[in-house]
């Protein structure tokens, strides 16, 4: 009844033509219903089976109707149960009138929400769903706001109230779930933004085994089992040759940190060669660091050509500054014709040009939401409102692949790549911290150097950056996690080996 997260993701308009289309074919809406409430008591009974109560706020459409027949089902189990309504049940129609009338019909208590309504044992959010319209009426975020002090576990049904199904931004007050059952299909924004922290848990009930081809999905979700053959296994013939030479470029004056976590990153993430262009000054700490890395101290910004000359891939921006010495740079590896990734520094003196150039689809971008509004010429509120179209903006800007780093980072790709977007529901808060981006970046370049394919190379890097996270985190703990102990576990990662 319950399942794991499936491969694509439908916007809140796909998932009712979804809906639809399977009435339509013959399902009936209100077994729809049933079967998602049967879901929803599932999800209760799994998590919460030593309590006996249940509050139930119900809406005015059929997110509602989900709620009543949830409340008819724990009450046919013997628990108390309540409803408390957000609009008159009377003015329901349709299969939740039915559901209403059947919770009616086998007496439970049903009376109208208003402040100071007792909400006791489980609470379910059958309020608004994905039938939100703008902002939060009033009367609904005040019944919002008291679910979310009760201190009790809370339910919510397909979506919590006041999320944006799509964009995972709140309209208004937002429920806090302690869990989330999502019925058909998954919307993007129960992944993305401020969706995670307000689903909890997040559960999947897809009610029907099979979904009407006729619906596009509007995006994929990074999964291993997709992406983790990337990198095919290594002939025992190989030379370092036949894995790549990678070129990463940054570390301005005062600024080493950054292109050394990157190096370190591409060190343990496969590349054949890996060699460093940077101030001067970092040579020495990162050749006593990794010896392994041949690094140029450039003066002379005008040296960097001959170097990229003998590149297979190359990544610019971390820590290179917004002096003339890292515009000279940028301006070199904009020139080169090769598999590219543009990061940090990099992005923001794409931002200073009148009209940023074409990268073409061998190169990658990789802001977070401040580089990505900078670059777009709109504010990061603008950016956070909509990660999606935002993403899609910078690949249209730019001609390239782009990476939307933050909570459930999204990757994009030119139509002639011929992938939907996708995005990446891994990781964990402990990754906020500084130097992560440049670990990604550096792990982005080392997939390039071993010839994967720009767009192949995106999702596989930010699903596998996410992977080592997590698996850095269960070992360590979030708080306190740090960007320079991440190589050693991408490493693993990308070996397929149990990292604990």
């Amino acid at each position: 009844m319950l399942a794991s997260l499936p491969p694509v993701l439908y916007s809140r308009d796909q998932t009712r033509a979804l809906d639809a289309t399977l009435i339509a074919g013959g399902l009936a809406g209100l077994e729809l219903m049933q079967r998602a409430a049967s879901a929803a008591w599932s999800a209760v009974q799994q998590r919460w089976s030593r309590h006996d109560g249940m509050t139930v706020l119900c809406g005015a459409g059929n997110n509602a109707g989900d709620g009543y027949l949830l409340a008819c089902l724990a009450q046919a189990a013997g628990w108390q149960v309540s409803i408390l309504t957000l609009s008159a049940p009377e003015r329901l129609q349709g299969d939740a009138a039915l559901a209403w009338q059947q919770a009616r019909d086998a007496g439970v208590d049903i009376a109208p929400w208003q402040a100071g309504s007792e909400l006791t044992g489980v609470l379910v959010d059958a309020m608004l769903g994905t039938g939100l319209q703008g902002t939060v009426r009033p009367g609904y975020g005040a019944a919002i706001e008291a679910l979310n002090r009760s201190g009790c576990p809370v339910l919510a049904l397909d979506v919590p109230s006041g999320l944006d199904a799509d964009c995972g931004v709140p309209l208004g007050a937002v429920v806090q779930a302690t869990a989330t059952v999502t019925f058909i299909s998954v919307k993007p924004g129960l992944l993305t933004g401020q969706g995670p922290d307000c689903c909890g848990e997040l559960l999947f009930a897809p009610l029907v085994e099979f979904l009407p081809d006729s619906v596009p999905a509007t995006m994929e979700l990074l999964l291993p089992e997709r992406w983790q053959s990337c990198l095919a296994p290594r002939a025992r013939s190989a030379h370092k040759g036949r894995y790549g030479h990678l070129v990463l470029v940054g570390g301005g004056p005062g600024m080493g940190g950054a292109i050394m976590l990157a190096a370190e990153a591409a060190l343990h993430s496969g590349a054949g060669k890996i060699s460093v262009a940077t101030a001067p000054e970092h040579v020495a700490p990162l050749l006593a660091r990794h010896p392994e890395i041949m690094v140029h101290g450039l003066a002379d910004a005008a040296e960097l050509g001959a170097l990229l000359q003998h590149a297979d891939a190359l990544v610019v921006g971390p820590g290179l500054g917004r002096s003339a010495w890292a515009q000279q740079c940028l301006a070199a590896c904009i020139a080169a014709d090769l598999p590219r990734v543009f990061d940090a520094d990099a992005l923001n003196l794409l931002a200073r040009m009148p009209r940023p150039p074409a990268l073409g689809a061998r190169s990658i971008v990789t802001p977070h939401p401040t580089e990505a509004a900078r670059v777009l010429g709109c504010a990061t509120a603008d950016v956070s409102q909509d990660r999606l179209q935002a993403t899609l903006r910078l690949v249209e800007l730019l001609d390239c692949h782009a990476v939307l780093k933050g909570a459930g980072s999204l990757v994009a790709s030119p139509v002639s790549a011929g992938l939907l977007p996708a995005l990446c529901s891994a990781g964990n808060p402990g990754m906020a911290v500084g130097g992560m981006g440049d670990v990604l970046s550096g792990l982005l370049g080392a997939l390039l150097a071993q010839r994967v394919p720009a767009a192949k190379a995106a999702r596989y890097a930010v699903l596998v950056h996410a992977q080592a996270g997590d698996h850095l985190a269960r070992r360590v703990g979030e708080v306190g996690l740090m960007a320079s102990e991440m190589a050693p576990v991408i490493r693993g990662v990308l070996n397929q080996r149990g990292v604990v």
